[in-house]
């Protein structure tokens, strides 16, 4: 059958498979084992290997490659079960395909042209086969031992599963391979061994595809320490497709706290399908190709040819349509694309149907066509669907109506371009907002006076100009292999906005969004937070030698943009670099224009770059070097450690080498970014490394090579520059003193980046990214581990890896409360900008969960009760959560404290703020004050409701909404935690008699299936009564004139109340200790007038008297057996009540 055409790695094949066929462009082979002469001891090997495999997992034993003379790439086109079958595919291929190849002139164009046609033809099978995707009744048994294997909660979701071989060492085990939302499972059952795998996905530290010498292909799961191997030969490439969507889903959602409102089919983990990820995936990358909104969703997809105008050729591609876009790119190496908003469109025709042709036609007299489209009819009807039109008869005669109307619109416009701002929702409703790049207003140019300089920029113009007549202007102009020329020589000073704009999408963005910027102006001014002091911190740190930024003009409109957007994205607010970026994109854009410059970059072009912790710019660092290790192999010999270069290119991602290049040589770095994205910084970011390998080679130190960088960056100039000289010698970076290093300019620069490192493809720094991104937030989230034990280690005793270990069950179980819901509110109290001990916090109901698996007693009953009052004696901020530090400090003490100190915990237990209640009420009365009915906000009830912020949820951080952090309350928080003395048993009040009859009976519940339960029973027993005769004595000998009202004593009373069910009389030594007087009231009936407390030193004193009791307390907990169980059966515990 025909393959989608995928590179191979021959390092290790030939070892595998035979050449039988060949000539210049496909080579056919046989693989060791199969056919004549079988092999010898390697075709031995290979066929054992493949008749252990699943029949969905065996290779298939002939295949054909596509190569090029010139290329030392090969490409899987086709594979076969028999020689008869392949057989037929090469015939095709030398009848149908070898004749057209001779007429191309590059390899590129036929490696092109061969993988075009193999895709039709993969598209004209899938339309013809009628196999479903999913069989229901398999994947129902496949559910079933799924739930059967794995013992987890029911709620986990299956998303697919596959047979493959898990390698254990160089044993492959056969076994199936099960997806879900939340775990990577693995099963096998082969001679009596079984195999079983979990993994979370929030585990994982790499997810990559590999080869070794006994498999071509192999995913690699690097998680916990351990290094996992699976193979799935014809299934691979889908499989790990599917693990790395499911793996980014859950860093999105776990350590990123994405909620995918405006995704339907991932904003229910209980709902997620294999085919809404798929779908997920496309859309993005749909989207980010086009640069396009993110409320655009690929809807259909047409293959089709479209005519270049004045190329005079039909490129071969794919229309893509959306809700309000139509998109075209081409497959066949000519690098066009088109993209067309809706609201452009004007008319549709179909002037050809034996051609299947369809011309599209837009505003300013342009018209695309369309041939060969295989439903043409139905895209015909899409379109005028989405722009509103009708597909009457009398169709052809009104779109000349409408073409006439339309030029008369545009022969307005022409005239009056001041109204088409009004067209493309520049809408001035805001006298203060700037309606013109800063450029103009510091920099006009002399029109009058052209020197040589503006001379070229005249020039540089007039070919954009030529470009425009050929190619169209606008929303909808092609973009080419010369679009890109143009760029690599530099925008024009006079288009560089209005082509930003158009290649970043920012002006389809501006476009659907008429009038926001100038609300957001409204409603941000004025307001005061974190984000808003920050930057106006900065604003005079932005080009602060540039003229338009020592003048009020440019600092408040760079003030506006970065308010407005901080407003905009709480999520980001501000971050530095963000100041230096916007006040490049106001010299050449207007004020809005350059707001929706800078949501482009920040939220779709550099993802997570402008955040506390930066993950998108260490994400493409970490690519960088992945790079730099492929390219500059003699940089890496003798600089094996390349993190260097991750901290010195920091800069250059986070401001486009805007803060290390001079300000008229950097904005060429911009025009290419807008351009082709981070491939152009990667691209040069290589070049600069390259052109600087001598000297850095033979640096003694990174001082020195940092020196060197430096120095090369101040000398990098652009000789076309039509900038002023005084602009230009106060540029960023600029360095006066001289320097030996010849200029460089920045266009030689770029251009050397482009042909060496220009065949880099988007789709394979994506797919880095995804790769680096598993490793860099793991490495993050090692790093804040590390901080929270070392804090924690001086506070517990124990050993450094039990508390690794109790950090692993902690962090768990804040993620479970994650797995199933995106309405967790833990998911509503994430506050990134905490420090890293609050990182990571636990609500009550999963503290109770993790709590009952690791405390040390076994309660048999008012579990519950006891683990609320432990939550709020812990919560000493009362936010309804507690945090690892405060989790360890009181497993310590049950662990490894003292029997005071044991006993202190205890006795905290039964006082406020943990205790609150009454011992009278019933559970069922007592229970629904201390517990809400949300989950883990068990605080709620103590506010009132004015105490809560507009969003209803609870932040431990002083800022809350839009409000102004309380840097004060931080530095008095810091304060009384250092002057924070030991606390003495003499500090602690006396507890009164309500909390005592409590207290009393959490000694009782402890005792639950003890060895010595009797005897403890009985100790408590007398250690109560003794108290109780106590302070009835006491009280007697202060009032010693008081008349005896009742035969009975109170305390006697107490006492029993104190004592569980059925204990006041089947107890002997109770009843034999305690006066002989009858009982003449109830258990519960204490009178109001009697009141009496005991300190803790008297019940420390009368515990002591009983050794059965100090054993207990002091007797030795085995901690390491409570974090195995605790590890065990953490997944099985309920994870809803």
């Amino acid at each position: 059958m025909w393959l989608k055409p995928e590179e191979i790695l021959l390092k290790n094949a030939f070892k595998l498979w035979v050449t039988e066929k060949g000539n210049d462009y496909f080579v056919l082979q046989r693989r060791r084992g199969y056919g004549e002469g079988g092999g010898g001891l390697t075709g031995l090997l290979v066929g054992t290997l493949d008749t252990m495999l699943d029949s969905t997992s065996k290779v298939a034993p002939f295949r054909i490659l596509h190569q090029t003379p010139d290329s030392q790439v090969y490409w899987s086109i086709a594979c076969g079960g028999t020689k008869e079958e392949i057989s037929q595919h090469w015939e095709w291929l030398e009848k149908n395909i070898m004749r057209t190849l001779s007429v191309f002139d590059s390899s590129d164009d036929i490696t092109s042209f061969v993988q075009g046609k193999i895709r039709g033809l993969i598209a004209e099978e899938g339309k013809v086969s009628c196999v479903q995707e999913d069989d229901p009744e398999k994947f129902r048994e496949a559910l079933l031992r799924f739930e059967k294997w794995f013992d987890l909660p029911q709620k986990e979701k299956l998303v697919t599963y596959y047979s493959c071989s898990y390698w254990r060492g160089r044993v492959p085990c056969q076994g199936w391979l099960y997806l879900s939302t939340n775990f990577l499972s693995f099963y096998s059952y082969l001679l009596g061994s079984e195999v079983k795998l979990v993994i979370s996905w929030n585990e994982i530290w790499r997810l990559e595809k590999t080869s070794n010498v006994i498999l071509t292909e192999s995913i690699h799961v690097l998680a916990n320490g351990e290094d996992h191997f699976f193979s799935m030969f014809l299934h691979l490439n889908e499989t790990f497709l599917i693990m790395e969507q499911l793996a980014d889903y859950s860093i999105k959602r776990l350590f990123d706290k994405e909620t995918f409102q405006e995704e339907p089919s991932l904003s229910d983990p209980l709902q997620i399908t294999k085919r809404g990820l798929e779908t997920h995936a496309r859309n993005e990358q749909f989207r980010a190709f086009f640069r396009l909104p993110k409320e655009e969703n690929l809807l259909e997809v047409y293959e089709s040819f479209l005519w270049v105008p004045f190329s005079h050729f039909n490129t071969l591609g794919k229309i893509c349509l959306s809700e309000s876009y139509l998109c075209f790119a081409s497959q066949d190496g000519s690098q066009c694309h088109v993209i067309i908003p809706m609201r452009e469109v004007i008319g549709v025709e179909k002037p050809d149907r034996n051609s299947r042709a369809l011309i599209v036609c837009v505003r300013g007299k342009r018209a695309l066509r369309f041939s060969e489209v295989r439903d043409f009819e139905r895209l015909a009807n899409a379109i005028r669907k989405r722009c509103g039109m009708t597909a009457s008869p009398q169709h052809s005669a009104s779109t000349e109506v409408i073409r006439g109307e339309c030029q008369n619109l545009i022969n307005h416009f022409e005239d009056n371009p001041e109204e088409v701002a009004l067209m493309v929702g520049q809408k001035d409703s805001s006298k203060a907002v700037s309606t013109e790049a800063l450029m103009t207003v510091f920099h006009p140019q002399d029109t009058e006076n052209l020197d040589p300089k503006m001379l070229k920029e005249k020039m540089k113009e007039q070919s954009w100009n030529i470009h425009f007549s050929e190619y169209g202007r606008g929303t909808s102009m092609f973009c080419t292999k010369k679009t890109r020329d143009l760029i690599v020589r530099g925008i024009p000073e006079a288009l560089r906005g209005e082509l930003w704009m158009l290649f970043s999408g920012a002006v389809n963005d501006m476009a659907t969004n008429p009038g926001y910027y100038s609300e957001l102006v409204d409603q941000s001014l004025g307001t005061s937070t974190l984000a808003t002091d920050e930057i106006e911190r900065d604003l005079h740190r932005s080009l602060p030698e540039h003229p338009a930024f020592q003048s009020d003009t440019g600092i408040s409109a760079l003030r506006r943009v970065l308010t407005a957007y901080a407003y905009r994205n709480p999520k980001i607010g501000y971050c530095q670099a963000m100041n230096i970026l916007t006040s490049v994109l106001l010299l050449y854009a207007k004020e809005e224009e350059a707001f929706w410059l800078l949501v482009a970059v920040c939220e779709r072009m550099l993802p997570d770059y402008f955040n506390r912790r930066i993950i998108g710019a260490l994400v493409d660092q970490a690519v960088f070097e992945e790079l730099i290790r492929m390219h500059l192999t003699q940089l890496t010999e003798h600089m094996t450690d390349l993190t260097f270069f991750s901290s010195v290119s920091l800069s250059w991602f986070l401001t486009l080498f805007i803060s290390v290049l001079p300000i008229e040589s950097a904005v060429n770095v911009v025009d290419c970014f807008f351009y082709d994205g981070i491939k152009a910084i990667l691209q040069l970011g290589l070049a600069v490394l390259d052109y600087n390998m001598e000297g850095l080679i033979s640096s003694h130190d990174d001082a020195e090579a940092v020196t060197i960088l430096n120095k090369f960056f101040d000398n990098v100039t652009n000789k076309d520059s039509p900038l002023p000289q005084t602009v230009q010698q106060n540029s960023v970076g600029n360095n006066d003193k001289a320097s030996s290093i010849s200029k460089v300019d920045v266009s030689d620069l770029i251009k050397e980046a482009y042909e060496k490192y220009g065949d880099m493809k988007s789709e394979e720094v994506e797919s880095m990214r995804k790769r680096n991104k598993l490793y860099v937030i793991q490495t993050l989230e090692d790093t804040t581990k590390q901080n929270v034990l070392r804090v924690v280690s001086q506070e517990v005793k124990f050993s450094a890896s039990q508390l690794d270990e109790l950090y692993v069950l902690f962090k768990r179980q804040h993620f479970l409360s994650c797995y199933w819901t995106m309405n967790s509110p833990v998911l509503l109290h994430h506050d990134p900008s905490l420090a890293y001990l609050e990182q990571y916090q636990l609500g009550f109901h999963q503290f109770s969960l993790l709590f009952s698996l690791l405390e040390p007693w076994s309660l048999c009953s008012g579990k519950d009760t006891l683990f609320l009052w432990a939550f709020r004696l812990l919560d000493e901020n009362q936010d309804g959560l507690v945090n690892f530090k405060e989790f360890c400090c009181a497993l310590d003490i049950l662990y490894s404290g003292t029997f005071t100190n044991k006993l202190t915990f205890l006795f905290k237990l039964h006082q406020p703020p943990a205790f609150t209640g009454s011992p009278f009420q019933s559970k069922a009365q007592r229970l629904p004050h201390f517990i809400p009915m949300t989950d883990d906000i068990s605080h709620l009830s103590r506010l009132t409701v004015s105490d809560l912020p507009e969003d209803g949820v609870i932040r431990k951080s002083p800022e809350r909404g839009r409000g102004k952090v309380d840097l004060q309350a931080y530095l008095k928080q810091w304060q009384d935690e250092i002057l924070k003395k030991e606390e003495s048993i003499k500090d602690l009040p006396r507890i009164n008699q309500a909390q005592f009859i409590q207290f009393s009976k959490t000694l009782y519940n402890l005792f639950h299936s003890d060895p010595e339960e009797e005897s403890l029973y009985r100790a408590v027993a007398r250690v109560t009564s003794l108290l109780l005769r106590m302070e009835e004595v006491g009280r007697r000998l202060q009032e010693p004139t008081s008349p005896q009202k009742s035969s009975t004593s109170p305390i006697q009373a107490a006492l029993e109340g104190a004592l569980p069910d059925g204990e006041a009389s089947s107890t002997p030594e109770s009843s034999s200790d305690t006066p002989s007087t009858p009982i003449t009231q109830e258990a519960g009936s204490i009178p109001q007038e009697v009141e009496w407390s005991f300190a803790f030193e008297q019940i420390l004193a009368s515990l002591l008297n009983e050794p059965v009791l100090v054993r207990f307390f002091e007797r030795p907990v085995d901690i390491q057996a409570r974090l195995d169980h605790a590890k065990c059966a953490q997944l099985k515990s309920k994870t809803n009540k």
